[in-house]
């Protein structure tokens, strides 16, 4: 089959840095979809994407459809021909459906019934005419925020400007807001040339890249940080790469040039977070340290060009960041003048949620919450004390300057001032560690103090949100309560604290029913709160890589303490992996089976007629002991393990179903006994087995 290489490129204004990766995958997976559903075989496809393109180089895009040969099935003979032996009204609707003369069905025999066929053949069709289609590929893009332009209905992440369709050296004709395709591309916007013509698609990247365009955005990326490895040679530095900040400069530049500026070493008096963050966010530098990790006053940044005039364009960098450095000096300086005092008023003022009160209602609700923790884990009493303090002033420098500007500052700052304020060492540390874990793999607060106010806080904007109905449905979830639940398990498990969740959902929510906000009844939160927490356990264990049957087994059980849940599922999975545990496994089952047809579990000694009865009796008041004060789940499983003799004797002996009723029901609360012991571990009946 003949092929030829296929180049689409969308020209546009410069489009956001963070939208361009997601654009760039979507058109992607758009045109393979597209491509698959047309039945057009191709070879690979490398996808570019510069700040003013998104391009698809499609490789060895065959010339024309492969010819379809299917065979159709139709309704079953006897229906196909009428009495006569003609074809019935139904075989020459058939053969009208699939384009055939009725002359040309067959019949073929399927499962000792005929049935008519029709073999449908259909010749492909070529590629270039269906390829004008990709415009409506195109069109239907969507992105987190569009654009509209002239008189054009269509919405796009920016205006289109350009369009190249090239399949071999044929050029496809489609138009797009009244912009129609050409061979011409356009180079760097100042560097460049903005008419480079385009012969064949093979040619695209490297005249492009003649013109100052490096369209492959890893390419980039590797100059980026070959040039930045570069410098740090040069000059003995150490220039961390953030790689959210390496991410954005790829897609701000189409031909990347690094260089280093430097500014006055007075701003290094400034935390060096307030540096960091002011040199990334505002102007999306890389800082600069020496090699004990100490910041340096210098800065790396990525220009859009080429190595001319970099000296020039080093102090327009350097001009620019002094300003923005002076500003952060003033409002660090200006921050010094406020007291905890002063900022905790003004929380009063400030909305947590309009149904749910203000940053102030919420901390005294912390702070309530933050107690009933520190009482539940036993605490010294000076822990106590300061787990309080810290609950009490966690918020207080979301009212100052600094945070203003620099939102994710919060607790930076406010370790920072509350140091500076006379706070201890503790209480300073703990103002930072409340907002940990902030995302999926960062640090979780190191001192018990820190962590329990974290929970608190937590806890009380999840059950905020819940009492009120806000539940986080599909992807929505706008108050980031899926992070908060997911830092609740980590600290949990982290710090192998055995709080039941259950309860500290109750202290959470009486909170706010003390404060006469809540919309819900406890119950239906906390049934949505089990439903919301299950799935992030559920995703912790799979991290942790256990069977989904393990987990389906130890969820489907009392799963209120963490440490204990894990636990289980360990064990569980050490089990599963023996022959012998699941004969133990059948015998459990067998027990729960049976235990549904109890009535209760009221058991008399005096009614039972066999020694196997009473022997599985005596086991089963024997492990129920051994394993109330057990905390280490593999011994509880194997007490548990240790019931399957007593059980598989009992069955082999006693028929529980007997005649007399009172015999039966008390066999059967054996077994329900038995079954719940058996299911507080785990609901042994989801595990399956080979």
């Amino acid at each position: 089959m003949s092929k030829r290489d296929f180049l689409l490129e969308i020209g546009t204004e410069e489009m956001p840095a963070r939208f361009i990766t997601g654009a760039a995958l979507q058109l992607r997976e758009k045109v393979e979809k597209w491509l698959e559903a047309e039945r057009i075989p191709f070879d690979r496809i490398d996808s570019y994407e510069t700040p003013r393109r998104l391009a698809l180089l499609i490789h060895g895009l065959a010339e024309k459809q492969p010819d379809k040969n299917e065979e159709a099935k139709g309704p079953a003979k006897k229906i196909a021909l009428d009495e006569a032996g003609n074809w019935s009204k139904a075989a020459q609707g058939f053969a009208r459906s699939n384009g055939v003369d009725v002359e040309q069905l067959y019949f073929k025999e399927v499962n000792g019934v005929e049935y008519v066929y029709a073999r449908k053949q259909e010749a492909g069709k070529e590629t270039r005419t269906l390829l004008p289609a990709l415009a409506e590929v195109i069109v239907s893009m969507n992105f987190p925020k569009n654009m509209r332009w002239g008189a054009h209905e269509l919405k796009f992440v920016r205006p289109i400007r350009w369009l190249v369709a090239l399949f071999g050296d044929e050029l496809v004709e489609m138009e797009i807001a009244g912009v129609r395709t050409a061979r011409m591309t356009r180079g760097h916007r100042f560097l460049g040339s903005q008419e480079i013509q385009l012969q064949a698609p093979a040619e695209y990247a490297a005249k492009l890249a003649d013109q100052y365009v490096i369209v492959s955005s890893e390419e980039r990326r590797k100059l980026i940080v070959e040039q930045i490895r570069r410098l740090e040679a040069e000059n003995g530095w150490r220039i961390p790469i953030d790689q959210g900040l390496l991410d954005e400069v790829v897609h701000l530049v189409e031909y990347p040039t690094a260089l280093f500026g430097t500014f006055e070493p007075a701003f290094l008096h400034i935390p060096r977070e307030v540096l960091v963050t002011s040199m990334r966010e505002h102007q999306r530098y890389f800082p600069v340290e020496n090699e004990s990790g100490q910041l340096l006053n210098h800065f790396v940044t990525v220009r859009n060009g080429d190595a001319r005039a970099l000296q020039n364009v080093a102090k327009g960098n350097e001009k620019v960041l002094r300003a923005r450095l002076s500003d952060a000096r003033f409002f660090y300086e200006e921050d010094q003048k406020l007291s905890i005092d002063s900022c905790l008023k003004r929380l009063e003022t400030i909305v947590f949620h309009e149904e749910l009160g203000t940053i102030g209602d919420k901390v005294r609700r912390v702070r309530k919450t933050a107690d009933w923790i520190a009482a539940q884990l036993g605490v010294t009493a000076e822990a106590a004390k300061q787990a309080d303090r810290i609950a009490e002033i966690a918020k207080f420098d979301l009212v100052t300057n600094m945070v203003g500007e620099f939102p994710e500052l919060q607790g930076v700052m406010g370790e920072d001032y509350a140091r500076k304020a006379g706070e201890s060492e503790t209480v300073a540390r703990g103002v930072f560690e409340h907002y940990l874990p902030r995302h999926t793999g960062d640090h979780l607060p190191e001192s018990d103090t820190g962590a329990i106010v974290s929970l608190a806080d937590k806890l009380d904007t999840i059950a905020g949100c819940f009492t009120i109905g806000i539940v986080p449905t599909g992807s929505q979830d706008p108050y980031g309560l899926r992070r908060m639940a997911a830092g609740i398990v980590s600290i949990l498990l982290d710090k192998g604290w055995t709080l039941p969740l259950e309860s500290m959902w109750d202290a959470a929510l009486t909170a706010y029913q003390e404060q006469g906000v809540a919309k819900r009844t406890s119950e239906e939160t906390k049934k949505d709160l089990r439903d919301f927490f299950a799935l992030r356990l559920k995703n912790v264990l799979q991290e942790a890589e256990v069977r989904y049957d393990v987990i389906d087994a130890v969820l489907s059980a009392d799963w209120n303490i963490l440490p204990t849940l894990v636990a289980k599922a360990k064990s569980l999975m050490a089990a599963v992996q023996t022959d012998e545990f699941k004969f133990t496994v059948e015998q459990f089952n067998r027990v729960a089976n049976l235990a549904q047809k109890a009535e209760s579990d009221l058991i008399d000694d005096a009614l039972f007629a066999e020694d196997v009865e009473r022997a599985l009796y005596q086991a089963y008041l024997s492990v129920q002991q051994e394993i109330s004060g057990i905390d280490e789940q593999d011994r509880v499983l194997a007490a548990l393990a240790t019931l399957r003799q007593p059980i598989q004797a009992f069955f082999d002996k006693v028929m529980v179903m007997a005649e007399d009723q009172a015999v039966r029901q008390n066999r059967l609360g054996l077994l329900l006994r038995l079954s719940r012991l058996i299911n507080g571990y785990a609901d042994f009946a989801k595990l399956v087995f080979a």
